[in-house]
């Protein structure tokens, strides 16, 4: 497969921005206005359209109708390439794989050919400059992500999986990433995520081991993922986020104190991904709040808008996080 878009390569400008905000509307209109790069919907399926820009997690959310938006420029082109779907503005690449685990034999071998097929997808993609792209940041969702236990649960299952699936070039610089349970019953893993013309720069928090460091205790393949992602436009990409302090949970039982410990951490993963990014602040983000008790949203959302005061955008979703003593996790998209 070797997709080229039609982009001139001559005079390539800086890379622009990606903008993302969240929408209400159809999934038709939305998709049906220029520049549309990705559209990514929350909840049950409803008339979904058939284009391979869109993607529905089935993660319920608290306010229903808003989709996540993503514009590029124009013109954009998309595609498909057996159970892989892309798009492209010639800066930036949106692609989204779903596997049903039970074709393949399970969520481990769901991942890794998952990962083997995006992995592909970079190498041949070519962008705007003529050269393969670079993975900045990848989202994962997986029904009952906490069932089994010890090793047998399906989120070191996964993690095993996508270890495999990784390109080895991919090993060298790990992306953002995010993963959380969906609870529809249907064992069918989605991956999406994004890629661009130029590479980012992988950031740590220093509140917290790398993930890839993780001790045995976590399974018998550490998490691949960085905390964060700053793009050559300088936003920053942010992984899922706990109340997670060194490599251990902490706050067990109590989501607002987690939550008062995911914000230390996300402050902290401000400051380490540099002054410019710093200085705007968690309010400059676009965020998702995954949540396992639906009675709680509303003690979570008051306690946010506290804190940040004016988000750029706020949306609640009830899921599973990857720890089973975790109760709530957020990711978002700074600039």
């Amino acid at each position: 497969m070797r997709l080229i878009d039609s982009t001139s390569a001559a005079a390539i400008a800086p890379l622009p921005s990606l903008q993302v905000s969240y929408a209400e509307g159809t999934a038709a209109d939305l998709l049906a206005q220029p520049g549309i790069l990705a559209l990514i919907g929350f909840g049950p399926a409803q008339g979904d359209p058939d284009d391979p820009r869109f993607v529905r997690v089935g993660l319920e959310p608290t306010e229903a109708g808003r989709f996540e938006v993503w514009r590029g420029g124009q013109p954009v082109r998309c595609g498909r390439h057996g159970a892989l779907r892309w798009s492209s503005d010639g800066n930036y690449l949106f692609f989204a794989i779903e596997i049903d685990e039970a074709a393949v034999g399970g969520i481990e071998a769901a991942a890794e050919q998952a990962y083997a097929a995006v992995c592909q997808l970079i190498a041949t993609h070519r962008f705007a400059d003529g050269g393969p792209g670079h993975i900045l940041r990848l989202w994962n969702y997986m029904d009952a992500i906490n069932e089994g236990r010890g090793d047998d649960e399906r989120y070191r299952h996964f993690c095993c999986g996508r270890a495999r699936g990784l390109d080895p070039a991919a090993r060298n610089g790990y992306s953002a990433a995010t993963a959380i349970g969906r609870r529809d019953g249907k064992r069918v893993l989605q991956v999406y995520g994004l890629a661009a013309r130029e590479e980012g720069v992988a950031i740590e928090n220093p509140r917290q081991v790398s993930a890839w460091s993780y001790p045995r205790q976590y399974g018998p393949v550490a998490p691949t993922f960085a905390r964060a992602t700053r793009t050559p436009a300088g936003q920053l990409l942010v992984s899922g986020t706990a109340s997670v302090v060194g490599h251990q949970s902490r706050h067990a039982g109590d989501t607002l104190a987690q939550l008062d410990e995911t914000l230390r951490n996300l402050d902290s993963l401000l400051v380490a991904a540099g002054p410019c990014i710093a200085a705007r602040g968690i309010n400059a983000a676009l965020l998702k709040v995954y949540l396992r008790e639906p009675a709680e949203a509303a003690a979570v959302e008051q306690r946010l808008r506290r804190h940040l005061a004016d988000p750029v955008g706020l949306l609640i979703l009830l899921g599973d996080i990857c720890r089973s003593d975790l109760r709530i996790e957020i990711d978002g998209i700074q600039g």
